[in-house]
């Protein structure tokens, strides 16, 4: 190999993998869990519809159905996740996907199908609370963001090879090995509980704290609503935050749904460029998050961060309309810069997402507080694929402003929420759990 191309190697390995052990380790089992998710998601539709015989409106009702449930149940789980402990909740949650993927082939119908995805949106919600607020207790507070965004490049490797491992599937002859996808994926995320349950052990200050006042006979069970101020939905600036990231969070939404079908109703571009344009993003999302992430470390920068995000997502809807307009390589280049943005948008909001995450939780509720972060994000994932599609489809230039003023009023209003949500904290929170 060329001194050039070893150069280049060393580069690339710095931006995916980390020189710190445990940063390395996590982002292995990162790999691991995307490939197996990864792998059912690109041949979920295959699968639902030819093997257990559902229609495409059933399917979306029952997605719609799980997600629903999701949002009602997060936050006691995040207080579960507390109870039990982060670490060990991310292992037992892990543990009951792999068992309800393996639980697929007795699904047969709407009912049994509804079943299956409910308990699998449950199990990967309470496997997310304690993943999440883990990954937050394990790093120092100067690393934490950075070495969640090696995870997250990992995770974009490990989305890529499982859609290739289901696009083998789908191209093979027959059903059979489409069969077997959920049974591949249970086995693998099987392996993936082994590597979790070997990280470290770390301290658990929400566990500790829901087992004191049961030994004074003031226990509270887990899923009722407590008046205690310091509990997560009590502070209002956290849950406005969680909900208005989830808005800057809607460039999946736009990756994923709006770009695919503008290309290909709206535009000129040939309908292989969808397929380019996806490989940008993985590409860009593997070997640029890292250093998207670089200096946030605390709520002013998580914030510059965010706004960075914002930009760029704002910027993608003013080149995506455009696009409407042009011909040929034109039409073609800014669909490309469009996609660029999108990106761009993504790693900087995700930087700042984790970090307003970390600063914002009560260390004694990273559990409940990772629930209720994650109704920000279900809520954004219910509303934002009917809603864009609506607007920019259907609604031309005036449905694009829409999209724009939405995203300009979470911007702003970001900022007030999150030191709303900082004030909260110094309020409710004794300093010692805090730092």
């Amino acid at each position: 190999m060329s001194t050039d191309a070893r150069g280049w190697a060393v580069r690339l390995r710095d931006r995916v993998l980390s020189d710190d052990p445990l940063v390395r380790a996590m982002s292995y089992q990162s790999v691991l869990s995307a490939f197996a998710e990864g792998t059912f998601l690109a041949g979920s539709a295959v699968y639902l519809i030819r093997v257990v015989g559902l229609t495409g409106t059933e399917v979306g009702l029952g997605l719609t159905v799980a997600g629903l449930v999701t949002f009602l149940v997060a936050v006691p789980l995040g207080r579960l996740a507390d109870r039990v402990g982060t670490r060990r909740t991310w292992i037992l949650g892990s543990l009951a996907q792999a068992l309800v993927f393996a639980a697929w082939p007795l699904a047969g119908g709407l009912a049994s199908f509804l079943v299956v995805a409910v308990a699998l949106e449950v199990a990967e919600s309470w496997a997310r609370s304690g993943r999440n607020a883990y990954r937050f207790a394990v790093f120092p507070r100067e690393t934490r963001v950075r070495s969640l965004a090696y995870m997250r490049a990992a995770r974009n490797v490990g989305y890529s090879l499982g859609a290739l491992a289901a696009g083998l599937a789908l191209a093979a002859p027959g059903l059979t090995l489409v069969q077997a996808l959920p049974l591949l994926t249970a086995a693998v995320l099987l392996v993936n509980t082994v590597l979790v349950a070997r990280l470290p052990v770390v301290r658990e200050p929400g566990r500790e704290a829901a087992a004191r006042p049961a030994a004074q006979g003031e226990g509270r069970a887990w899923w009722r609503r407590s008046r205690d101020p310091r509990r997560a939905l009590a502070n209002r600036g956290f849950l406005l935050t969680s909900v208005l990231d989830g808005v800057l969070g809607s460039h999946q939404v736009l990756l994923n749904v709006v770009v695919p079908v503008w290309v290909v109703q709206e535009t000129d571009a040939p309908r292989e460029l969808v397929a380019v344009l996806f490989g940008l993003n993985t590409v860009m999302a593997v070997t640029l998050q890292v250093a998207a992430s670089r200096g946030v470390a605390d709520v002013a920068s998580s914030l510059r961060s965010e706004r960075r995000g914002a930009a760029c997502l704002l910027l993608s809807f003013l080149v995506l309309l455009t696009t409407h307009e042009t011909l040929g390589w034109a039409t073609v280049l800014l669909l490309v810069l469009g996609h660029v943005t999108i990106t761009g948008s993504e790693l900087w909001q995700s930087a700042g997402q984790w970090g307003l995450q970390a600063e914002l939780s009560d260390p004694e509720r990273r559990g409940e507080y990772q629930g209720v972060a994650q109704l920000g994000y279900t809520a954004g994932n219910v509303w934002a694929p009917a809603a864009f599609t609506w607007l920019t489809m259907g609604q031309g230039t005036w449905g694009w402003g829409v999209l724009l003023a939405l995203v300009v009023v979470a911007a702003v209003g970001l900022h007030p929420a999150a030191r709303a949500a900082e004030r909260h904290l110094a309020r409710v929170a004794p300093e010692p759990a805090r730092v």
